[in-house]
């Protein structure tokens, strides 16, 4: 069963649909809605599903590999800093790295997989050691707040910048 607005269905030519297929002529002044967007007042948010808004991710991206001079440590994750201004802090040793940040994203899965690319699709262009993904944690905003506020979580990312570990 197909559902219309009250007067819409005699606008556009009853049930069979009428001249102009099956959506009918449009009479001036009439909305067309989208299906694909909910009608406002359906849901909360003033017609967005919550679930489909952006949301803040922390996320904690560790890189770990052979051991490389520490100044072309720091020079990649500079430069990466640089390029990226997102990025919250950065720690490093010769051998093994963590980058801190916050990434707006729909869900976890789209935070996480924009992390997991992070590192590969920038190892060229900002100089970074050819070191893998050893460690991934995302966890949304209110789970950052609460762990720092219990202190249990990740400690805040101050000093914001790139420093040895």
């Amino acid at each position: 069963m197909r559902r219309v607005r009250p007067g819409a269905a005699a606008s556009r030519g009853g049930a069979n649909g009428g001249a102009g297929g099956p959506r009918g002529p449009r009479t001036d002044g009439e909305e067309r809605s989208l299906a694909s967007v909910p009608a406002p007042g359906i849901g909360s948010g003033g017609g967005r599903d919550p679930v489909d808004l952006p949301r803040l991710w922390h996320v904690t991206l560790s890189v770990s590999g052979r051991e490389v001079p520490l100044t072309e440590v720091r020079r990649g994750l500079e430069q990466l800093a640089h390029d990226h201004p997102f990025l919250l802090t950065s720690r490093y040793a010769g051998d093994h790295a963590e980058i801190r940040y916050w990434e707006e994203a729909r869900d976890l899965h789209d935070a996480a997989a924009v992390a997991l690319r992070l590192w590969g699709e920038h190892r060229r262009t900002a100089g970074l050691p050819p070191w893998e993904i050893v460690g991934l944690e995302v966890i949304d905003r209110e789970t950052y707040h609460q762990r720092v506020a219990e202190g249990y979580g990740p400690p805040p990312a101050v000093p914001v910048g790139v420093h040895p570990f």
